[in-house]
């Protein structure tokens, strides 16, 4: 998985704010959504995302795994991941 270069990040406590650069849209993240754009950013396998989100926050590891997919796939819809990522 690779994001886009086109988008711009700001996290604080509250969580993160993308702008995706090329397409002027912004993007709110959640605390735990901003943990994984972190760490999508850091090049994680989905796999890794999964538990370093997991043990973080002390949620079940399957229900993390159906909380990343959508989010990753929300990301693919509105092209923050490079093709073939």
């Amino acid at each position: 998985m690779k994001l886009s270069e086109q988008i711009r990040s700001t996290h604080d406590q509250d969580g993160a704010v993308l702008l995706d650069i090329r397409q002027g849209q912004m993007f709110r993240l959640n605390l735990v959504g901003s943990r994984m754009f972190e760490l999508v950013k850091l090049g994680y396998p989905e796999s890794r995302i999964a538990d370093e989100i997991s043990h973080e926050f002390g949620e079940a590891r399957e229900i993390v795994q159906a909380d990343l997919r959508e989010f990753l796939n929300h990301l693919e819809k509105h092209h923050l991941l490079e093709p073939g990522a």
